[in-house]
């Protein structure tokens, strides 16, 4: 009821949209970006633990993160629709529907950072394994997470493709923003595929990795275009 009441006052509308999706860059930053580095090392499985042990405050913040952006990106998928669906419907419809598979697939994802957690409190039904085994199962529920980040970045590169394409018809937006949003996608694309092929080109990971660059520039600048400038569902530039 609260979001049709704002659908219907214009740029207040897609200033929400941007705050939530500003909100969700910088908990997710911290909940999928910062909070593994500081936990994982990679082929590492007695360090892994003890980082866990050592930051389990962060861990559990870093899950909370995640829930939140659980949450965001629901309420922010919903708005996007409505704010772009008058310039291409099937075009939104592809986006909306790419972008919730993510988030379904970010919430089942979260049951890999469960097992660590369980592994953490160290429960007495655990005492079966000895201490090389819990490490070794706690690294590669982390690894698997991982790969389950790159599950969910296909279907966001989707989104972020097929967002870009109308947003770039829409009017309502530089038509520069839409066309670096369609590269950002074909580089989250990339970056997955070549990981889980298990793909050794440096020349590949450079051309991705330089795309990635340009999907957070275009989705910084979409985010703070919504929040400041805003715009009218059905208004042009």
């Amino acid at each position: 009821m609260i979001l049709l009441k704002l659908q219907n006052q214009g740029k207040l509308y897609s200033r929400l949209a941007g705050l939530l999706y500003l909100t969700i860059a910088l908990v997710g930053g911290f909940s999928i970006g910062y909070m593994p580095t500081e936990i994982v090392a990679e082929g590492n499985a007695p360090l892994t633990f003890q980082n866990l042990l050592d930051h389990q405050e962060l861990f559990r913040w870093g899950i909370a993160g995640d829930i939140v952006v659980l949450v965001l990106e629901t309420l922010l998928t919903v708005m996007l629709y409505q704010l772009f669906k008058s310039a291409s419907t099937t075009g939104m419809t592809i986006a909306t529907y790419s972008r919730l598979a993510m988030a379904i697939i970010m919430g089942m994802n979260l049951i890999n950072y469960m097992f660590p957690a369980i592994i953490m409190n160290q429960p007495e039904y655990l005492t079966s394994f000895s201490s090389a085994e819990l490490e070794s199962l706690t690294l590669l529920f982390f690894k698997a997470h991982k790969y389950g980040e790159l599950a969910w970045q296909i279907f966001f590169s989707v989104h972020l493709f097929t967002l870009g394409y109308v947003i770039q018809k829409s009017g309502k937006t530089p038509k520069w923003l839409g066309l670096i949003m369609l590269i950002g996608g074909i580089g989250y694309a990339g970056d997955s595929f070549i990981q889980f092929m298990l793909s050794n080109s440096v020349v590949l990971s450079v051309i991705f990795s330089s795309m990635l660059v340009l999907a957070v520039i275009a989705e910084f600048w979409f985010a703070f275009w919504l929040l400041i400038k805003g715009i009218n569902k059905d208004s042009e530039i």
